[in-house]
């Protein structure tokens, strides 16, 4: 689901995954190598919230419990009928767990997009750098533009980190689960799966660069279907 639901964009229900489909392992490597030379990048204002989820309620993430001081992030929320999870998303390092809140926070803004149908979400562009905010707002509007929302569950689990010698960058990679994760139209309420025989499980593979605020931003996203297991 970061895109749920294949490679392609969704005509009804199917989710679509977001970035071209490469090798991961390659993928991996490339990023890591490219991290040698990363610095940080990006200087967008953010927008103080987004308004993403109806009525539920919400305590502090992780990302902004940890924020760095004077920060101001976003506030992201999620609806009840979409939840997203984060299996083991901890490290005992303070620098790597700070990439994997970032990292989070950038795919529950991209989700939140989603769901409260706006495709210029201020949290996409808190999160995303310049360079990739472009292919994140695309991958919102092959719902939004479709007038499908997501509903029911996705796991993100396995998440694994390679940081830059510079301190500037990182790899991640992590693993979603998209088995009971749908599409819900807006106009006509039917929900729909992936199509039959779809592998359910998607590793992406995110570069990501420290920004002058503190902030691991998304630099880069692809993803591999069928490349994880549980």
């Amino acid at each position: 689901m970061r895109p749920i639901g294949g490679d392609v964009t969704p005509t009804g229900g199917s989710i679509v995954v977001r970035g071209a489909l490469t090798t991961t392992a390659a993928a991996f490597a490339m990023a890591s190598a490219l991290l040698l030379t990363a610095c940080g990048g990006g200087d967008d204002s953010p927008s103080d919230d987004i308004n993403g989820s109806g009525n539920s309620s919400r305590t502090p993430t992780a990302a902004e419990s940890s924020a760095t001081p004077g920060v101001k992030r976003p506030v992201i929320t999620l609806p009840s009928s979409f939840q997203l999870t984060f299996e083991q998303w901890t490290s005992s390092d303070p620098v790597e767990q700070a990439v994997l809140n970032d990292g989070k926070e950038e795919l529950r803004a991209g989700y939140a997009a989603i769901t409260a149908n706006d495709p210029d979400s201020g949290a996409i562009a808190f999160y995303d750098t310049e360079g990739v905010r472009r292919q994140t707002k695309q991958w919102v509007k092959s719902y939004t533009d479709k007038d499908l929302t997501v509903v029911g569950k996705l796991p993100a689990f396995d998440p694994k980190i390679v940081m830059a010698g510079n301190g500037k960058g990182a790899a991640l990679t992590y693993c979603t689960d998209e088995t009971d994760a749908k599409t819900r139209n807006r106009k006509t309420g039917t929900v729909e799966g992936n199509p039959a025989g779809t592998d359910p499980y998607v590793r992406y593979s995110l570069s990501l660069v420290k920004n002058e605020q503190g902030v691991w931003q998304n630099s880069s996203v692809r993803g591999e279907r069928g490349k994880c297991s549980r």
